[in-house]
């Protein structure tokens, strides 16, 4: 391992670093070094805000690249941070994917309702709120978030009137989700919803006596060797199940290794495949499976499996390719947000595979 421009990358004769086997990009089919061409856009100003992108093919570590900048903690100011392989980093919405793998587990240990099982049924305590259009509600509703209840989180999150804002604010994170309004049939569109990871992460809390963060370190995070993690608390003092997560880039990647290999044993390969099946559109290219966004290469290019945070945080899988790419970045709440993670695929990774 060297060190050039901002931060540590991958170089030279294979070795162990990080749990990771190292290997030169030309060994696994890259024509460039994707590590230096994120350095030269980072360079020239294209990619601003970048924290962080590990990139891995066939099981081994092909590059990676840290850059200093502000960061977050679940929205508190961290100000400038030297990021590097040992920093973990803030995931925000990354975390419900994360939570469909916990769910996975949970559900071949019996520990969880499936996703046919009435949403209502398993919070019997709320039985007060089951009326007749929230008893048609399902598990699986949840997990694909398509419960077809009130919910907006197009607003800001600094705003109080943005609905997983409100759920945090709220006296009882899990009533203010179940009284939402049924607003259209469920199953039938895609309605991006914090508060449908929040009851999962409850099931799986209640389910197995543990909070997230124990049952993680338990079942997933420990078992794959990764030993530093956060999860932060809501304002209810328990973890935050849609947006808490807080992992070290090459970690990350380690999870989407994972997932790419068929769960290695860890995480119920049958359940990965349900879980990344299209199970409703949220447009012509991209469709929701149980909380992981599945591209489906209709305007070209190979299909991928995605988790996506706020600020630029994004988890991609291209089985075709053999390809994981973890990216990290300090955009919250700001339009680069988006662009910045497709700058780096689509300048950097996918050009340099190309080469």
């Amino acid at each position: 391992m060297g060190v050039i421009g901002r931060r540590e990358f991958l170089g030279g004769a294979a070795m162990v670093v990080g749990g990771w086997t190292q290997a030169p990009p030309a060994e696994l089919g890259f024509g460039r070094d994707p590590g230096g061409l994120v350095e030269a856009a980072f360079a020239a100003g294209e990619l601003p805000g970048l924290h962080g992108v590990v990139v891995a093919r066939h099981g081994r570590l092909v590059a990676e690249r840290y850059f200093d900048g502000a960061d977050m903690r679940w929205g508190q100011a961290l100000g400038t941070v030297r990021f590097g392989p040992e920093v973990t980093h803030d995931l925000r919405s990354v975390s419900k994917s994360i939570v469909s793998l916990l769910y996975g587990i949970a559900l071949a240990a019996g520990k969880v309702p499936g996703p046919d099982a009435g949403l209502y049924a398993a919070f019997a305590d709320y039985g007060d709120l089951a009326s007749p259009a929230r008893r048609k509600l399902t598990v699986g509703h949840a997990l694909s978030m398509s419960m077809g209840t009130a919910w907006n989180e197009d607003l800001p999150y600094t705003d109080p009137n943005n609905s997983e804002i409100a759920m945090e604010m709220a006296p009882d994170r899990l009533r203010y989700v179940l009284t939402r309004d049924v607003v259209e049939a469920p199953g039938t569109r895609w309605r991006y919803s914090g508060g449908a990871t929040a009851l999962l992460g409850a099931l799986i809390a209640r389910g197995t006596g543990q909070s997230l963060l124990e049952y993680g370190r338990a079942v997933l995070f420990g078992p794959l060797g990764i030993d530093d993690v956060e999860w932060t608390n809501g304002f209810d003092g328990k973890p935050a199940a849609a947006s808490g997560l807080r992992l070290r880039p090459r970690d990350l990647a380690r999870i989407g290794q994972a997932v790419l290999d068929g769960g290695e044993g860890i995480i119920p390969a049958a359940w990965l495949s349900e879980s990344t099946k299209a199970r409703i559109a949220i447009d012509a290219e991209v469709d929701y499976g149980y909380q992981w966004y599945l591209y489906n290469g209709s305007s070209g290019g190979s299909p991928w499996i995605g988790a996506i945070g706020n600020g630029g945080q994004r988890l991609t899988v291209v089985p075709k390719l053999g390809l994981v790419v973890a990216i990290t970045c300090g955009n919250y709440d700001r339009p680069e947000q988006r662009t910045v993670p497709l700058k780096v695929m689509r300048q950097c990774i996918y050009p340099a595979l190309a080469g």
